[in-house]
């Protein structure tokens, strides 16, 4: 079966309701055409103009993303400009663009599950449970097999994400941790809760001066992976499980994910 993209928005549905997103968040179809036939989707953690090209290049339908390219109402598009290039472009080639963000983040299988998962933690709960559906939530926690020395985990953690540097902060001085909740992005705001839940560290990305002070006054270390790596990792894992989910489906459909794709903030010493 070939599917349309209304097919593959219907099936991003069932695994990341929308109503799960959080109320400034706009995931779902950004711009394209819901009876286009699907044969093969590019997946990107953002939706840049390079994604784009690259989409373009593998001969796909649909450019799939985890970040939104349209957040806000557009009054008009200038098509030198960000987002109108991206939206004039994708238009000219009849490349759909999809998203799904905090409504994959929150969901089942999701995101933050992917990268506890990929932690090895044990006894995963919700971190912060959504007021709709409290079986599901943003951040997860839960704990390691074994006790680890903070700068060991902090180590495997930068490997894992593939990241050139990671930062720490907050109560840094623990030697031993164990209970860690994990929030893809940028997950500052989830500190109370993971001190409510007894965590040791939280693991996530865009850490402040403020947050930073927060955590080390409730004793909790953060390790910062960065917004780009702990998301991007994670994003990838799924779309490589979308294959499965496509063939249960009887679809006719490639995925890529973008090897390409690099972190807008990256760190350059001089």
């Amino acid at each position: 079966m070939i599917p349309t993209v209304g097919d593959f928005l219907r099936l991003i549905e069932r695994i990341a309701p929308m109503k799960l997103a959080e109320p400034w968040d706009n995931p779902g179809l950004q711009i394209g055409d819901s009876e286009q036939k699907i044969r093969k989707i590019f997946s990107s953690l953002d939706p840049t103009f390079e994604a784009l090209l690259r989409t373009s290049q593998f001969d796909a339908q649909v450019l799939f993303t985890h970040h939104p390219l349209i957040f806000k109402p557009v009054s008009h598009i200038e098509i030198n400009t960000y987002p109108g290039q991206i939206l004039a472009h994708a238009a000219q080639k009849n490349i759909s663009v999809v998203s799904a963000h905090t409504n994959l983040d929150v969901a089942r299988s999701g995101i933050n599950d992917i990268l506890a998962n990929l932690l090895g933690l044990n006894d995963i709960v919700v971190l912060r449970p959504h007021t709709e559906a409290p079986d599901v939530g943003l951040g997860r926690i839960g704990n390691l097999s074994e006790p680890s020395d903070l700068l060991n985990l902090a180590n495997a953690i930068r490997k894992q994400l593939g990241a050139e540097h990671i930062r720490l902060a907050g109560h840094t001085q623990k030697n031993s941790v164990e209970r860690i909740a994990v929030v893809g992005g940028s997950g500052g705001s989830l500190i109370p809760d993971a001190a409510k839940m007894d965590a040791d560290v939280l693991i996530t990305g865009d850490i402040g001066h403020h947050a930073a002070l927060e955590a080390k006054f409730l004793g909790i270390a953060l390790i910062d992976g960065g917004h780009f790596h702990t998301e991007k990792t994670a994003f990838n894992i799924f779309c490589r499980k979308l294959k499965k989910i496509f063939k249960e489906e009887g679809w006719e459909v490639e995925i890529e994910t973008d090897d390409a794709q690099v972190d807008p903030m990256g760190i350059t010493s001089f």
